[in-house]
């Protein structure tokens, strides 16, 4: 007990004795040891890594996981497994498990019909694109984020505990520094008055000789000093060097860190490759079985003379171009405006936006704040609509319309 109440005095001893130089330092009453700027860069270079790569670990859980909330318990299982030292399982992606849910619905709407047969096509696709999503997010955390994870959770650790300890020891020989001015201090003042010739009617005999053994215990206080500050300055140099090392390790876990980018990237391209190449097939399967049957909403039926769809853009530009007759001259000889008819589906109201005078028979005139009737035919210029209005037929600019929903 004994023992340990003098561990106690004596760290509470330490422990006042770096406040109160940190509290001078910072009051600009103390000097402070500077360490040299390669040390500085290195330290910096340090804090630049661990932030950065923190920012970096965090925003790619995000991508992985893009709803954390959503997991927690399933982080908190992974944190148990990891600690009881035992494989986590694999768990289901959303794609995965809505391409479940479609190929359940299949079976209740029937297989063979044109819905269930599409659900179960989609299904398919979305259970393979979950697979991939799967894989991608599990060599992700592998080969990327458990690296930084380690450097986070293991190196950086090590870093900042040296990197405290030798602020402590930075501290403690600042401290013995100060001690040993203070001491210098007091003994050349004792010396200086030992060495005077005492008066001895105006003192008294016994403060001179207190005078001069004063004086030989600041020496002895000197040279105390002295050797506290050899043995913190030792101590100062030994941390200083071990925490160096630890800092130009930095270069080594950018080297890492840089492999580990690489396998990410090329796990991310291998992902969205599967997905791209997933989704193709799954169009073509669709439009060569049901495209005929089920158009889309911008599909339209087949004319006697040829096929129309509809125009893409929503809302056009409304400034107007020039030269528009002679820049579709030759559109105007192969298109024949009285054998082209409107699709069953797929056309559109518009508003004229400015006055448009026919350049050939070819083409409609158009009044400002009047709404036609517009769409489009395959091969056409996509400048240009087919416009109607009552009996009248032809092409009108696209420049000098607002179509509307």
């Amino acid at each position: 007990m004994d023992f340990n109440v003098k561990k106690l005095a004596s760290d509470a001893g330490v422990f006042f004795t770096r406040a109160v130089q940190f509290t001078e330092e910072k009051l600009g009453q103390a000097e402070k040891t500077e360490l040299d700027a390669h040390f500085e860069n290195l330290l910096t270079r340090a804090d630049c890594t661990k932030n950065w790569t923190e920012k970096i670990f965090r925003q790619t859980e995000v991508l992985l996981q893009p709803n954390p909330i959503d997991h927690t318990g399933a982080r908190i299982e992974e944190f148990l497994y990891e600690k009881l030292d035992r494989k986590i399982p694999s768990r289901t992606t959303n794609g995965e498990l809505l391409g479940q849910y479609m190929l359940e619905a299949a079976k209740d709407f029937g297989p063979g019909t044109p819905y269930g047969s599409t659900l179960i096509k989609v299904g398919e696709c979305q259970r393979r694109l979950g697979g991939a999503e799967r894989e991608f997010m599990q060599t992700s955390a592998l080969n990327f984020l458990t690296p930084l994870r380690n450097f986070l959770e293991g190196d950086w650790r090590t870093i900042s505990k040296e990197r405290r300890l030798l602020e402590n020891r930075r501290l403690d020989l600042d401290a013995c520094k100060t001690r040993l001015k203070k001491a210098k201090a007091a003994e050349a003042k004792a010396a200086c008055e030992g060495e005077a010739v005492p008066n001895f009617q105006e003192t008294r005999p016994r403060n001179y000789v207190l005078s001069a053994s004063a004086s030989a215990l600041w020496s002895e206080e000197v040279d105390k000093a002295e050797h506290e500050l050899r043995v913190a300055q030792t101590e100062f140099d030994r941390q200083a060097e071990v925490t160096r090392l630890l800092l130009e390790g930095i270069s080594s876990t950018h080297v890492n860190h840089l492999r580990c980018l690489h396998e990410f990237v090329e796990a991310q391209a291998i992902y969205y490759r599967q997905c791209h190449q997933y989704m193709q097939d799954l169009q073509k399967e669709l439009g060569s079985s049901n495209g005929d049957v089920y158009p889309n909403a911008f599909t339209v039926s087949p004319a006697p003379s040829s096929s129309v769809s509809v125009a893409t853009a929503a809302t056009l530009p409304v400034a107007p171009i020039g030269g528009a007759g002679s820049a579709n001259a030759s559109d105007a000889d192969t298109l024949k405006i009285e054998e082209v008819q409107p699709p069953a589906t797929g056309t559109r109201k518009a508003k004229v936006l400015y006055d448009y005078d026919a350049a050939d028979t070819s083409e409609m005139s158009l009044l400002a704040d009047e709404l036609i009737t517009v769409y489009t035919v395959p091969g056409m210029d996509p400048d240009w609509l087919i416009g109607e209005r009552g009996n009248q037929k032809g092409k009108v600019p696209v420049t000098y319309l607002e179509l509307l929903s």
